[in-house]
């Protein structure tokens, strides 16, 4: 896999490496600003389906290093910086319109992918002893009745 650092260099067929799919600085022609990556909004207390629909989506984008920090914006004398910026503000476009309203104005003003990624994890992914309570009850309270298998099984696993 080419490195984020390699992005301007040429392949052996003399085009930059930009425009292969496996750097992550490539952005096909359908990624764009107004994309929507998971059918579900960050709405809070969703974080643990959300982020993991996000990490798949942006896995399969090859994206996922804006967010985990493995990517870092390039020096300002890099010649990779335009092609970083131009990739962290898509996915920072891409979070923008998978979450509430009220949540991306919490967020507009963030400069990196990264930052918004942090911002939300810290904020959501905490543990919550009430909804723990609430879903241990409704897991202890949960009865089969007349559902087949399949459909008990899969209310469970929604719950």
């Amino acid at each position: 896999m080419e490195t984020p650092e390699s992005g301007k260099s040429k392949t052996s067929g003399g085009h930059s490496a930009i425009d292969d799919s496996s750097n992550p600085y490539f952005l096909h022609h359908s990624d764009s600003p107004g994309l929507v990556l998971v059918s579900q909004p960050l709405i809070g207390e969703n974080y643990a389906s959300w982020s993991c629909a996000m990490l798949i989506a942006l896995s399969v984008k090859n994206k996922l290093g804006f967010i985990d920090g493995l990517i870092p914006k390039p020096a300002g004398t890099d010649p990779n910086l335009s092609s970083w910026i131009r990739n962290n503000n898509i996915v920072i476009s891409w979070i923008f319109n998978s979450v509430s309203k009220e949540i991306s104005a919490s967020i507009i003003f963030s400069d990196s992918a990264y930052e918004i990624w942090l911002d939300l994890k810290d904020r959501f992914q905490q543990s919550n002893g009430p909804r723990i309570f609430q879903l241990s009850r409704e897991l202890m309270n949960h009865v089969q009745d007349q559902n087949s298998v399949s459909v008990y099984f899969t209310k469970i696993k929604s719950i």
